[in-house]
């Protein structure tokens, strides 16, 4: 699935959009970034409720497919525009983070 097959699914709609073809390969779900940095995998669709530059640098060093921004979180004009220029692809939904990935597990067919 990529991130652009992932829009289609009810919930889940663009922030930034950059690489719509990336290939989603598996989910990450954590709000501590030192953590995410350190367990998230090359290739996983990032479920999150941190909005701010750093979740920015993260998602590079870890080298995730996207950002979701869980439960209607949303980013600042100036944190859109660094992702934009760093090539982040980054998600909202409504759901919460429990609900996202449980939605994503049934469309991934991992």
């Amino acid at each position: 699935m990529t991130v652009n097959d992932l829009l289609k699914v009810e919930g889940f709609s663009s922030v930034v959009l950059c690489e719509a073809d990336r290939e989603i390969q598996g989910v990450y779900i954590g709000d501590l970034l030192s953590w995410v940095m350190g367990r998230a995998k090359s290739g996983d669709a990032w479920i999150t409720i941190m909005s701010n530059v750093n979740t920015l640098a993260v998602a590079t060093l870890a080298d995730t497919s996207c950002i979701i921004l869980a439960e209607g979180v949303s980013l600042d004009e100036g944190v859109k525009e660094t992702a934009q220029a760093k090539g982040i692809n980054v998600i909202s939904t409504p759901l919460s983070s429990y609900s996202a990935a449980l939605k994503l597990y049934s469309v991934l067919k991992l």
